[in-house]
């Protein structure tokens, strides 16, 4: 239980960044710009943390490969997430594909990131 305590911060982080994006998407365009910029710096403070640790963990725990894939597959999603979020904001894109990845990209993350928590707690699925 330790162990999952030190991803409190971020799961907290997430969450708000959950919640100010779909304040930002009622709101409507354009977008209202504190709204906007305090989502991207949650969201990046968020992954920040969240880096911070899984790599502190990383540095003396035994990889496996199970693991670095689901650390790769979480990284590509907050990629996604901020490349769709930047393309959202410019507005001229393909706003239903855009949209649509910034959709999926979070149900990823989350997915990708419990599974490796579970598995870095010392459980086995």
């Amino acid at each position: 239980m330790e162990f999952l305590s030190k991803f409190t911060l971020p799961g907290i982080g997430f969450i708000l960044t959950l919640a100010f994006g779909f304040w930002v998407s009622h709101v409507g365009r354009p977008y209202n710009g504190v709204l906007f910029n305090v989502h991207k710096l949650i969201a990046l403070g968020t992954v920040v943390l969240a880096a911070m640790q899984i790599y502190q963990w990383l540095k003396t725990a035994e990889t496996q490969t199970l693991l670095i894939v689901l650390i790769v597959l979480a990284g590509v999603s907050v990629v996604a997430l901020f490349a769709s979020g930047a393309l959202l904001s410019i507005g001229n894109v393909n706003y239903q594909v855009v949209k649509l990845i910034h959709n999926i990209a979070p149900i990823l993350l989350v997915l990708a990131m419990g599974i490796t928590l579970y598995l870095m707690s010392g459980k086995r699925i």
